[in-house]
């Protein structure tokens, strides 16, 4: 599957749109006032986990997100300064990395999106969850969203993404659009120079589901449907029963940004439609999937990287 899309317009950092201004009776905005003094161990373990991605993702991630590392400097040792990395964004796109003391509420999180800002826990995983948090730590907001926010095309996706969150509020339909950021923000895939290459932060900060995600036979690999993916159920703690791909991060602004949601909230009903492991037959499907995995019970069961 080839199609060109028209090149997207940039604009300067200096210029960019108008911040959404966010309306008073929703409170705070959940900022931490500084990003948090990280312990000698903690400094330690940040390292262990950057090394042993860095064994994995060569290959394995796409090329952006490699780029965005070596553009940020992710690894020059220790829990990364967010002041640091907001002087290349800002330069570079125009975001920056903001402190947050845990998971944030919706409206909260679309209102620093819209804005540019992405919220990062302001907190490292203690050791004996160095294979797996539920909430996501500054090793995973860091490590494995914010190299993309380099990127000046994704970096426009994301911003939209957080201004049709407020309409999803206004429509009810924020199950629907938490779908799509699951599809592509945490688990998305490309394809690279006809290859699979992961882009989705769940992927890359974790290496159990870097391996699976791009070499299991049991997953679906589906090519990317807005519609179809808003209605698609998705698992929270465990590997992913499928992963829906992408050619390029152009692709992906030209099938949301460019088509509005509007159309697609008023045509949604208020549950999912379709199961995790469900195929259509309108699907574009580059691999479909034995389910071995998830049909043995999920959560570790059997080999995950080979089933």
């Amino acid at each position: 599957m080839t199609v060109d899309y028209t090149r997207i317009p940039q604009l300067p950092a200096e210029v960019f749109v108008a911040p959404l201004r966010k309306p008073a009776h929703l409170g705070a905005d959940w900022l931490e006032p500084a990003q948090r003094d990280y312990s000698t161990d903690d400094h330690r373990l940040w390292d262990e986990l950057f090394a042993r991605q860095m064994r994995l993702l060569p290959g394995r991630a796409c090329r952006e997100f490699m780029r965005g590392l070596e553009r940020l400097e992710l690894g020059r040792g220790g829990v990364p300064e967010f002041a640091a990395i907001n002087a290349h964004l800002r330069t570079l796109t125009g975001w920056e990395v903001v402190p947050v003391p845990m998971l944030i509420p919706d409206h909260v999180f679309f209102y620093h999106l819209a804005n540019r800002r992405f919220p990062a826990g302001n907190f490292l995983r203690k050791r004996e969850q160095f294979d797996y948090i539920e909430e996501p730590d500054v090793f995973h907001d860091v490590f494995g969203h914010v190299p993309l926010l380099t990127d000046s095309t994704f970096a426009e996706y994301l911003q939209a993404y957080g201004r049709a969150g407020w309409k999803a509020l206004r429509y009810n339909r924020l199950k629907a659009l938490s779908a799509l950021y699951w599809y592509t923000v945490e688990f998305g895939l490309m394809l690279e120079d006809g290859a699979f290459r992961a882009y989705g932060a769940g992927i890359l900060s974790g290496p159990t589901e870097t391996v699976f995600a791009l070499e299991s036979a049991s997953p679906h690999r589906i090519h990317l449907s807005v519609d179809r993916v808003m209605r698609t159920d998705y698992a929270i703690s465990d590997l992913q029963a499928s992963y829906f791909v992408i050619e390029s991060f152009a692709e992906l602004f030209h099938l949301t940004e460019q088509r509005g949601f509007e159309p697609i909230y008023e045509s949604l009903a208020p549950g999912f439609v379709y199961a995790k492991s469900a195929t259509l037959d309108t699907d574009h499907i580059y691999h479909r999937g034995t389910q071995e995995y998830h049909l043995r019970g999920g959560r570790g069961s059997g080999a995950a990287v080979t089933a």
